[in-house]
């Protein structure tokens, strides 16, 4: 067993409400100054700037899981991980046939853009990443493990685009058992929402800019993958 500290959910400059600071080598330079080990990035409904952090990592001791943050057709945000970028693009081809396409407006949503490994611009993503896919959650589910991913959804106590607010509660035929919370302890979460004490809890950075990234969640994990990440969740949350 290893201890590690992670954050399994950034942004960068792909998802148009992140900062233009969050280039490639400043989140791993970001990630190395917190002692981060391991980082998701997680950018919505997009994953074209995961290979450039992954290459931007190389070498520094810092591991990057390819990610996603898909919105479903209920506008539920859930945090999608993966062992290999492979199965990541293959997910991303489902996303792509799901997501509405409709143009971003660059000044009233924020620029989204792709950046190779240094940060240089290499495109700009034309259609509005923060829609809600066509997906519904139990579909995303579905294709996110039958890829051998991780399905976790995210900010669910958060009022906008978070499952409990949404929904008014977890549906209990997807056999959810690990929720992401944000902003706020699991003591908090569990007076608020007390049905909540069967599942498994884990705070989120979902970090925007490079001062959400402190490597908050510590983990003791037997190794990298999504598997045993998803058996730490279970054992210490």
């Amino acid at each position: 067993m290893k201890t590690l500290r992670a954050d399994l959910h950034i942004h960068t400059v792909l998802s148009p409400c992140a900062t233009l600071e969050m280039l490639p080598p400043f989140i791993v330079q970001r990630a190395l100054e917190t002692n981060t080990n391991l980082i998701a990035i997680t950018d919505h409904n997009a994953s074209a700037n995961v290979p450039a952090v992954m290459k931007a990592a190389e070498g520094t001791g810092l591991t990057v899981l390819p990610g996603i943050e898909l919105a479903t057709a209920e506008e539920i945000h859930v945090v999608c991980l993966f062992d290999t970028y492979a199965q990541l693009f293959d997910f991303q081809k489902i996303v792509d046939r799901y997501l509405p396409n409709i143009p971003n407006n660059p000044d009233f949503f924020g620029m989204q853009l792709i950046v190779d490994a240094e940060g240089n611009f290499v495109a700009t993503e034309d259609r509005l990443l923060s829609n809600a896919t066509q997906l519904s959650l139990s579909e995303a589910q579905f294709h996110v493990l039958s890829l051998g991913g991780l399905f976790i959804p995210a900010h669910v106590n958060r009022e906008e685009n978070g499952l409990l607010p949404r929904l008014g509660g977890v549906p209990p035929e997807l056999n959810l058992t690990v929720l992401e919370i944000s902003h706020i302890t699991k003591t908090e979460v569990l007076q608020r929402y007390p049905y909540l004490k069967d599942y498994h809890l884990i705070p989120g950075a979902d970090a925007h800019d490079l001062d959400g990234i402190t490597g908050a969640l510590t983990l003791e994990v037997e190794d990298l993958s999504v598997a045993s990440l998803q058996r730490a969740f279970k054992s210490q949350f």
